[in-house]
């Protein structure tokens, strides 16, 4: 594990999308497992800038988001997709076809999780996964519980998740209580992991992750075992 100290969140910002930066030059046709919220918001501001500045080129880039809300169309406003797109994808010379976020209106969902994880193992697995981390420790929507999940599946949202989210949304009533999230398997077996964490309301948290018994109670501690995981974050641990 290594854990770079930023003084702000811009410098976190860029310290993350320097890594992933990098990785898409060292390897065009990379395959990045990216994340969404309001943490990675500065790192896909600066790709963006550098694709414009510099000419990084995203055009052989392969992509999978953690998650996306059970419900929402991918038009809707607060659907992950739409987040990505007018965030990230929309703004570089990503083929459209090449991102992946799961699909909440499937009428399967448990085909649509299934057919995730496969799509995932047939580009050859994530090269570098970008993480945030929750109030309660989840990392994509893997919620706190008795045991690990491993493939991608459907989750109920934690209250703890609703509310924090509801931020977003014009009432906690319009939250979806439900989504699809990418299971623990496929994030540990990311070949890199970088976790961006800023705002001290997330230190006790991180603590726990970074240093407590690793457990699924805190689902972001099986992170401790990870062989490549770098954490930038602007809290003093």
């Amino acid at each position: 594990m290594k854990i770079i100290k930023a003084t702000n969140y811009d410098e976190m910002s860029k310290k993350a999308a320097s890594i992933i930066a990098a990785q898409v030059v060292l390897k065009p046709n990379c395959v990045l497992g990216l994340a969404t919220g309001s943490t990675p918001l500065g790192t896909y501001k600066k790709l963006v800038e550098w694709h414009n500045s510099i000419d990084l080129d995203f055009s052989n880039v392969v992509t999978f988001n953690l998650d996306e809300y059970v419900g929402l169309d991918p038009n809707h406003e607060q659907s992950y997709r739409y987040y990505m797109n007018n965030n990230l994808f929309n703004m570089i010379n990503i083929k459209m076809e090449n991102t992946h976020v799961p699909n909440g209106m499937a009428p399967n969902i448990e085909e649509e999780c299934a057919n995730y994880d496969k799509m995932i193992s047939d580009f050859g697995g994530i090269d570098l996964q970008l993480l945030g981390i929750g109030h309660n420790g989840h990392i994509g929507f893997n919620e706190p519980g008795e045991y690990f999940q491993k493939g991608t599946h459907c989750v109920t949202l934690s209250e703890k998740t609703i509310n924090a989210n509801s931020r977003f949304f014009e009432s906690i009533d319009m939250v979806p209580r439900k989504a699809i999230t990418m299971g623990m398997l496929a994030i540990m077996q990311a070949k890199k992991i970088v976790m961006i964490a800023s705002g001290e309301d997330k230190k006790e948290i991180l603590g726990k992750a970074l240093f407590g018994p690793i457990t699924p109670r805190v689902p972001a501690s099986i992170l401790q075992i990870h062989p490549d995981l770098t954490v930038i974050t602007t809290i003093s641990l």
